[in-house]
């Protein structure tokens, strides 16, 4: 992994940034990089309410808020900011104002590098509507200005449209940082983390190749 100035991470829900990131942060965190992650909603609209159920329709926001600080916490991450939009909406927004809050992130944090979903290849239209607020922002910088763009792709047409990614870092040394992390999120990740924790124990070279390699594709722009 690269030496970076600062990392900005910008992820719609609390748990993004657990399965495919956690170990990316807490690497830059412990290399002394400062981390910032906007996290945009509470996730209130979740569809697990903990296995076996815990949570209420009610409880939900409050219990994934204390979740997402409990995450931030193991990674390391000192700077979170939680912006207040409602999950399931993120694709609503005015696309001005919310190509705006990145922009104002950009503009304060001096990132360089950005962390984010790759837009047509996330799946959820938060995710999408996330990434695509990210890239426009950073499309309005000079491009010998722009941070680097790392983005998260995981549709069934990800491989085949962006090919293999060209950013693939080996998190085996926070590795328990990161199971940790998806952990804090137990509402949503409890029934799933019972299914294979087993297997993690005994070393299943599936699962362990999971945890311990993360990949991104730098975003390709346009050719001008």
């Amino acid at each position: 992994m690269e030496k970076e100035r600062h990392v900005l991470v910008i992820f719609p829900h609390p748990d993004d940034e657990a399965f495919g990131v956690s170990g990316t942060i807490a690497s830059y965190v412990e290399n002394g990089t400062p981390v910032t992650y906007a996290c945009l909603t509470l996730g209130e609209m979740g569809r697990n309410l903990g296995n076996p159920p815990f949570a209420t329709r009610e409880s939900l926001p409050k219990i994934r808020r204390q979740e997402l600080v409990d995450a931030a916490n193991i990674m390391g991450i000192q700077d979170l900011r939680m912006l207040g939009f409602r999950d399931k909406t993120v694709e609503f927004e005015d696309d001005e104002e919310l190509t705006k809050k990145m922009s104002s992130f950009i503009e304060e944090l001096n990132p360089s590098l950005i962390i984010t979903f790759y837009p047509g290849y996330s799946v959820h239209p938060d995710h999408e509507a996330t990434g695509r607020a990210v890239v426009r922002a950073v499309g309005r910088i000079a491009p010998d200005a722009r941070p680097k763009l790392h983005c998260v792709a995981f549709s069934n047409n990800s491989l085949e449209e962006l090919g293999e990614p060209d950013i693939i870092n080996d998190i085996s040394a926070v590795k328990d940082k990161k199971i940790a992390t998806i952990r804090a999120h137990r509402s949503q990740t409890e029934s799933m983390m019972a299914s294979w924790s087993e297997n993690a124990q005994n070393t299943d070279p599936a699962i362990l190749r999971w945890i311990e390699k993360e990949r991104f594709w730098s975003y390709k722009w346009p050719k001008q």
